[in-house]
């Protein structure tokens, strides 16, 4: 039976989009409450019950969050263009290799706009 878990961070964070012009309002540096959420799947371990202990995934992410949370994103080598799908793909890209596992990741700037980048 195929299961998924999913885990959500909170990260407060500035950005601007070098890349729009200069009259759009994502031009100016600004901020966000991101919700990054992180899925994960496959068989459940009989022993554990479990895909993966939620303090493994934890220890996993700390460091991407240490470099995310309270930081201006464009100053983060790779996302110099912080768009939510250049972030989702930044993550994914330096988490899957410590969580295998790792099917999805959503990065959700506003309450009703987020992107998801899923794992090849």
């Amino acid at each position: 039976m195929r299961t998924e878990i999913s885990r959500t961070y909170s990260i407060e964070a500035a950005h601007r989009l070098p890349n729009v012009p200069e009259g759009h309002k994502c031009f100016r540096l600004h901020g966000h409450s991101f919700r990054i959420t992180l899925r994960l799947g496959g068989e459940v371990d009989p022993t554990t019950g479990w895909i993966m202990d939620f303090a493994e995934l934890d220890s996993a992410f700390e460091p991407l969050f240490a470099r995310l949370d309270h930081h201006y994103l464009n100053e983060v080598e790779g996302l110099e263009n912080p768009t939510s799908e250049v972030l989702a793909s930044w993550v994914m890209t330096r988490l899957r290799p410590r969580c295998g596992r790792l099917t999805s990741v959503t990065v959700a700037e506003t309450c009703d706009s987020e992107s998801t980048v899923y794992a090849e």
